[in-house]
């Protein structure tokens, strides 16, 4: 079993995420708002139960709404007994056809056939990825046919719940720090990153608040101006 490395922050806990919201209300007068408006920080709440249903969920979800990726994520966990996805073997026991009766797209099938096959072989070892430092875990998961760096970067956030990420290309992002920092232009990832620096350690519970922004009522007058395409996300 692979020794963790020195440099890996630790997960947060309910007891972290608190410290989080407390220390970042202390940095950010204008974020701080934006905290107390919201409360709590929820980032623990909508959780897989392990790291490979985790990934396929992200498979499942790309380029879909929340609903529509709900919908078929659980029609696919029903293709398993007592909806549990054991491992890759399980999957590659079903046929494309049956992948692609529960909703599942060609392509999707395909990352879905490259996740499993990179499993088998222990190209990706799941159970090394609590152990190994962030760029370190995007780099194992980017390597998987599909997967950007945002679904690292979200994997690292939702399911390890790795404290200091900052989701820099996300279009939420921006647009959330464009709206709530009063900005005439959608920042690019090179402004998003200085502005978080006062946010350290706690980057990527300050991405939670930045994304519950655009589900909350403007905190600013700014207007958006024009997108670009940018990685999508959906408010978590």
């Amino acid at each position: 079993m692979n020794k963790p490395h020195a440099d890996i922050p630790a997960s947060l806990t309910a007891e972290g995420y608190a410290k989080a919201r407390r220390a970042l209300m202390k940095r950010d007068k204008i974020l701080a708002a934006a905290i107390k408006q919201i409360g709590a920080c929820g980032m623990a709440d909508r959780q897989r139960k392990d790291h490979l249903s985790a990934l396929i969920g992200s498979i499942v979800s790309q380029q879909l709404s929340t609903k529509a990726a709900s919908t078929i994520y659980g029609r696919f966990v029903a293709l398993f007994p007592d909806h549990r996805i054991v491992d890759a073997e399980a999957i590659d026991a079903l046929d494309d056809a049956t992948l692609r009766g529960v909703g599942l797209s060609g392509q999707k099938v395909s990352y879905l056939r490259d996740l499993c096959a990179r499993i088998r072989s222990g190209e990706l070892r799941l159970d090394e990825l609590e152990s190994l430092p962030d760029e370190h875990v995007i780099e194992r998961l980017t390597a998987v046919k599909g997967f950007g760096r945002w679904t690292a970067e979200m994997f690292l956030m939702f399911r390890l719940h790795r404290p200091d990420v900052l989701p820099a290309g996300d279009l939420g992002i921006m647009n959330a720090i464009q709206r709530l920092y009063r900005l005439r232009k959608r920042p690019d990832a090179k402004r998003i990153m200085k502005l978080g620096e006062s946010w350290k350690p706690y980057r990527s519970v300050a991405s939670w608040y930045l994304w519950q922004t655009l589900r909350n009522e403007p905190l600013s007058t700014a207007k958006p101006s024009r997108a670009r395409s940018q990685p999508k996300s959906r408010a978590r």
